[in-house]
């Protein structure tokens, strides 16, 4: 297979087409001896590093870490393609697989590959088609006012009707009942319990999994430092978990009635993997169930948070969305009550749904995307071989005036009609926070739904106080699989008209 090529500027004076390059011809930082640029690089600030590498060498360049000879691409056409030929060409990195299949991970349907990835692929996709996300809407519902009843209490019993909230924390409690209830049909409500046994295991694991890919030697498998014994007794338990999501099912699907209608993603795989040629087995099963947690946890509560920041340090546009959320989810005598809403008011919030885009463009939960030559190929002209590492900078073209006018400025009219010019058409595509091509993110629009309604929730019930971190800074970006922000803390009041 062979790409597209980067088109270099052309001189008049020259007819002869120049031959073909190398990977190792390819610009890129001087490797150290041995190490090549693994210690140029700071673990947490990858993604910052590669940006900047970017900016230097040009859109196409060579890097070598871990012991890996990469090639990196941040132009928005090749990145593209290269997306659009998963999972034939390319495949996520063999690493990844590896490394959490010697964690207790089962391959979901975010790693598994070829037809194993198909069958699941398949059954996920329609579990998360939009027409099934919005018989989940009641169960969101709930979350939300749990949600909602834990703030208000946090203000209620502030001084002065102010006092922090770790709003990552609360928000990854959030979209883990969200998960939990919606997929596998348990009310594990770490909102008002404040039992986040399952949340608490959940967060070390992304973590580990990014630390471990980028080490240099794997010495977990020698020795066990107190964090690695920490990490198998957080697999353990939630393993432990899943298992009991599991048979709580199966004990559900026994009822006829249920076999035949499946209330929720769990209990669908379960009797996709029950029938006679599925090929899926319970591991399969509890693989999804894993993936699902982790993607549904983080990446949801992450983007939730960014945004709320970027609407915090632009108040004309927090302004505006309070303005939207005021005129359309009300009635003649007032806010119109959250049991009420449904995903269609939701869906009249084109300014909140502009905000959403915007922040995922600035602040994208994958800032890069990395894949792995499944075969020998050739990238804008360059072969490679099977094997080979692809790093995609997810977050070059998004933050280029080029294409983006004034692309560092949280802008969201950008995705309106009503300002083309500060976002043609073409540009938008060049966003990707969920990926692009076959195995783009079959719980997108389960994502947004969820990020609507906190949202919606926080702005029609609150004032927000404020938004900081320990220093008054923008919050930094911490690279732990996902981009989260660090420190960022939230104070609210209730808003009288509530």
């Amino acid at each position: 297979m062979k790409h597209a090529t980067l088109e270099a500027p052309e001189s008049a004076a020259v007819s002869t087409q120049a031959p073909p390059r190398r990977f190792s011809d390819l610009p890129g930082p001087p490797p150290w001896p041995v190490v090549g640029n693994a210690l140029q690089v700071s673990l947490h600030r990858m993604h910052q590093n590669m940006e900047d590498w970017v900016k230097v060498h040009g859109p196409l360049m060579q890097v070598r870490l871990a012991g890996f000879h990469v090639m990196v691409v941040a132009d928005t056409d090749l990145i593209g393609q290269l997306l659009r030929e998963r999972p034939e060409t390319f495949r996520r990195p063999s690493r990844m697989q590896a490394i959490m299949r010697e964690m207790g991970i089962p391959d979901g349907v975010f790693v598994a590959e070829g037809e194993h990835w198909a069958r699941q692929r398949r059954m996920v996709m329609a579990s998360f088609a939009p027409q099934q996300v919005r018989t989940y809407f009641p169960a969101l519902l709930n979350v939300a006012h749990c949600l909602r009843a834990r703030w208000l209490h946090t203000a209620d019993q502030a001084t002065e009707g102010a006092q922090d909230i770790d709003l990552q924390a609360d928000l990854m409690r959030f979209t883990v009942d969200a998960i939990s209830g919606l997929a596998f049909g348990v009310d594990v409500n770490t909102l008002q319990s404040n039992d986040d046994v399952i949340q608490r295991h959940l967060d070390k694991i992304f973590p580990t999994i990014w630390r471990r890919a980028h080490a240099l030697v794997p010495y977990w498998q020698v020795v066990k430092l107190p964090r690695d014994r920490a990490l198998d007794e957080s697999m353990r338990l939630v393993n432990g978990a899943i298992r009991d999501f599991m048979a709580q099912a199966r004990v559900r699907l026994q009822a006829p009635e249920r076999r035949a209608a499946p209330q929720n993603l769990l209990e669908a795989m379960l009797v996709a993997a029950d029938a006679p040629d599925s090929g899926m087995s319970d591991e399969d099963v509890a693989g999804n169930v894993f993936t699902m947690l982790l993607a549904g946890e983080d990446t949801t509560a992450t983007s939730l948070s960014w945004m709320i920041e970027q609407l915090w340090r632009n108040p004309v546009a927090l302004a505006r969305a309070r303005e939207e959320i005021d005129r359309l989810l009300a009635t003649p005598e007032g806010p119109l009550p959250m049991a009420q809403w449904t995903p269609e008011h939701l869906a009249q919030l084109d300014w909140l749904e502009a905000c959403i885009h915007e922040s995922m463009r600035l602040k994208p939960v994958g800032p890069f995307n990395l894949v792995e030559a499944l075969k020998d190929t050739e990238v804008a002209g360059v072969p490679i071989r099977a094997g080979t590492p692809v790093l995609l900078v997810m977050r070059h073209d998004t933050v280029r005036d080029e294409v983006f006018p004034q692309a560092e400025r949280f802008l969201p009219e950008r995705w309106l009609p009503e300002a083309e010019h500060l976002a043609p058409a073409s540009a938008k595509r060049v966003s990707m926070p969920f990926g692009a091509g076959p195995r783009i993110c079959p719980g997108r629009f389960l994502a947004m739904l969820e990020i609507k309604l906190a949202a919606a929730m926080l702005l029609q019930t609150f004032d927000i106080a404020a938004v900081d971190t320990p220093d008054g800074r923008p919050a930094q970006e911490h690279m732990a699989l996902t981009m989260v922000p660090v420190g960022l803390k939230m104070r609210v009041r209730r808003r009288t008209a509530a």
